[in-house]
């Protein structure tokens, strides 16, 4: 059975994913518990409040070292990352936080005998040759953006450091993330996050994709769940580590659009598709997540009729007390 996680930090706290990742494992784990970081942007005040938060940079190792001292750490959760579409205005900064980012973190771990290590991968390592459909868990990975590219050398130097080390590391290849709490933060399915921010605030959008632009995505209490799930593992079950295929549902921007005018029927949405467009052209229709269900039981628990519901319901209310920030 695997080792018990008991200090846990999260790197890129205050992203997309990290914000709302770190708000969970501390309600599971108790807030005192786990340690929330971050490099520029300030967090929150719940996120600040809630529980420890430092100040890091994860291309300088000597930051994450003494922090992991400091707190006693025996998990990370390594959400630290730039994304796609600010990936390719700045390659260089993509290639030193993604890549010796996620070196520094795992010599750090190494070093400090930690008991396990989360690197989420992405649908952004499959590139033009991949097949599109039910992309296999084995498959042609030949990205075509900078951040597809640390994708996948994470993913290789993750299973390193598991067969060369022992270090229990593991990740899964995530789709498009939709959130009704945290902003997009640079990415190409950013599209489907704002679609809804947009509908609820002007009921209208112009969406930076093409209309039948279809997508792997999830929402992002089925996002948490596989991160957590995945974590709490029994080791001894997975054949794969660092690079699970997971997904929920598959949809093109226009069945976003028409699933939202059931729902507000004066909603409009056009289409100027701009050079993410490329970027989505490169990257699967749908994902085969099938050695996730069998190694560690993934199942999703919203489609998108359910998420399109709770997104709607969520930010309408918001929207009517006047806290709809976008």
């Amino acid at each position: 059975m695997a080792k018990e996680m008991k200090r846990i930090m999260v790197t890129g706290s205050v992203g997309q994913i990290g914000s709302e990742l770190t708000m969970a494992l501390r309600k599971k784990y108790g807030n005192d518990n786990v340690l929330a970081t971050g490099h520029i942007t300030k967090p929150s005040p719940a996120l600040r409040d809630s529980g420890p938060f430092e100040f890091i940079d994860v291309a300088k190792r000597e930051t994450i070292e003494r922090v992991v001292k400091k707190y006693n750490i025996d998990t990370i959760y390594h959400l630290s990352a730039i994304l796609s579409a600010v990936g390719e205005e700045n390659p260089q900064l993509a290639w030193d936080v993604n890549i010796n980012g996620t070196y520094n973190i795992l010599e750090v771990a190494l070093d400090n005998k930690l008991v396990r290590i989360f690197v989420p991968s992405s649908i952004a390592v499959f590139g033009l040759e991949t097949p599109r459909d039910n992309t296999p868990q084995e498959t042609i990975l030949r990205p075509t953006t900078m951040y597809g590219v640390t994708k996948v050398a994470g993913e290789l130097l993750c299973d390193y450091y598991v067969k060369r080390f022992g270090l229990d590391v593991r990740g899964c290849r995530y789709p498009g993330i939709i959130s009704n709490i945290t902003l997009p933060g640079g990415g190409t399915t950013d599209f489907a996050v704002a679609i809804y921010f947009e509908a609820v605030k002007n009921k209208k959008y112009t969406c930076f994709v093409r209309e039948d632009t279809m997508l792997p995505m999830m929402y992002m209490p089925d996002c948490l769940k596989a991160a957590i799930d995945l974590m709490e593992a029994d080791l001894s079950r997975l054949k794969h580590h660092c690079d699970f295929n997971v997904t929920a549902m598959s949809f093109t921007a226009g069945e976003l659009a028409a699933e939202i005018k059931k729902h507000i029927p004066e909603f409009t949405c056009e289409y100027k598709p701009d050079f993410r467009q490329a970027i989505a052209d490169s990257w699967p229709n749908s994902l085969d997540d099938s050695a996730a269900r069998e190694e560690w039981g993934w199942q999703p628990g919203y489609d998108l009729s359910a998420m399109t519901r709770d997104m709607l319901r969520v930010l309408s209310k918001r929207h009517a007390e006047g806290k709809l920030n976008y």
